[in-house]
């Protein structure tokens, strides 16, 4: 496996994109733990940095993420997962977290 660079914190930033469509879903954030557990299961797993502790994604909504691929960008500090959804990946219900358009 290509060795990734998790940041002074020991996490790594996550970009979870759809497989089949290849929208970008959500952004999460792994540790080494998280990144160990995704593989192993096939399921996305992150660290939440706001409760301090690892999470399933989709645990208790059903919402998971099947991770069909895992890549690293050039300087192998962030990932993105290339996911099979099991249905929205935003908390708010809606497919994708990116719903609201800034500007155009």
């Amino acid at each position: 496996m290509i060795e990734v660079k998790f940041d002074q914190r020991g996490l790594i930033p996550a970009v979870l994109q759809d497989v089949h469509t290849g929208e970008v879903l959500m952004v999460a954030w792994m540790n080494a733990e998280a990144l160990h557990l995704t593989r192993e299961m096939g399921q996305a797993h992150f660290w939440s940095r706001s409760r301090e502790e690892l999470w399933h994604k989709g645990a208790t909504s059903g919402n998971v993420m099947h991770v069909q691929e895992i890549w690293v960008d050039c300087d192998a500090d962030t990932l993105l997962l290339r996911v099979e959804p099991a249905g929205p990946a935003c908390h708010t219900g809606q497919y994708s977290c990116f719903y609201r358009r800034v500007s155009s």
